[in-house]
């Protein structure tokens, strides 16, 4: 059987992997102020137009038809199966979507599901899930469902935010708090818990937030990937990553990803932090 992967465009995944997996994206559109792209931006591009024109930028769930579009391809064929993993249906309704466009194809050989998360922590279960049917040549379609179930009631992570008109924007903090918070140089930090982005804590200055997320490090799955991830603040990653590794198994390996434009859009630049598996 021949797998093919397919993710929405909420999910970040290391070039490194993206490639390896021929792991396909379903774009999702960015639109700044009056100008719209279709298809997203690049991450270097994105951040650019972020810092210099100071808008916050919206997003919009991919349609059933791009779903459609691509599933054509392969409906129904033989010895093909498709693994549809989107973000979570806290955040938005894409796995509906997903499952209309695979309904009106009639298409059978697909599996769609909501990763619980997005950005880093989605791509991450889908890095791991390619290594897991890599790694073991006669699994089933049934044996990837339980290890998809699996990786994603492990996936834990951490991020911290630097700019907070992103959260004020969204709802999660008020006016005050949000001026405040920037005068007062608060950190807050954040996880996906549920399926829901959750704030967990606030840290005054930088340092004091990264020794925060670090110390919710516990029972790290060393046989899968550490997974560091930033939006357009790589500075702050490898300083992030400097004072982590140290605390991680001699045998933990270790990658490093952007969040991409349709995350970056909630979160703003400057947000950094990691996912990382549980062991059972």
């Amino acid at each position: 059987m021949k797998y093919i992967f397919l993710a929405d465009a909420s999910c970040d995944i290391p070039e490194e992997f993206l490639n390896k997996f021929n792991i396909s994206i379903i774009p999702i559109e960015v639109m700044f102020g009056e100008e719209i792209y279709p298809e997203g931006l690049k991450n270097d591009e994105f951040y650019e137009k972020l810092n210099s024109t100071g808008l916050i930028p919206k997003t919009a769930m991919p349609n059933a038809y791009k779903f459609e579009n691509f599933y054509k391809a392969y409906a129904n064929i033989e010895d093909i199966f498709v693994i549809t993993i989107v973000i979570s249906m806290e955040m938005s309704t894409t796995k509906i979507q997903a499952q209309m466009a695979a309904d009106n194809l009639g298409m059978k050989n697909v599996f769609i599901e909501e990763s619980a998360s997005t950005t880093v922590a989605q791509g991450a279960i889908i890095v791991e899930l390619c290594r897991f049917i890599e790694s073991h040549p006669d699994v089933d379609v049934e044996m990837i469902k339980s290890e998809f179930y699996r990786l994603r009631k492990n996936m834990r992570c951490f991020f911290i935010i630097n700019d907070l008109k992103y959260l004020k924007q969204s709802g999660r903090l008020n006016s005050t708090s949000a001026t405040i918070g920037s005068v007062l140089n608060v950190k807050p930090i954040v996880s996906i818990i549920d399926g829901k982005v959750t704030n967990i804590g606030k840290s005054i200055g930088n340092n004091k937030a990264e020794s925060f997320i670090i110390d919710k490090i516990e029972n790290v799955d060393d046989e899968k990937y550490f997974y560091f991830a930033h939006s357009g603040f790589e500075e702050g990653a490898n300083k992030l990553i400097t004072k982590t590794k140290p605390l991680l198994s001699p045998n933990q390996k270790t990658t490093t990803g952007e969040i991409g434009c349709v995350v970056g859009s909630h979160v703003g630049a400057k947000c950094y932090g990691f996912g990382y598996f549980v062991k059972d």
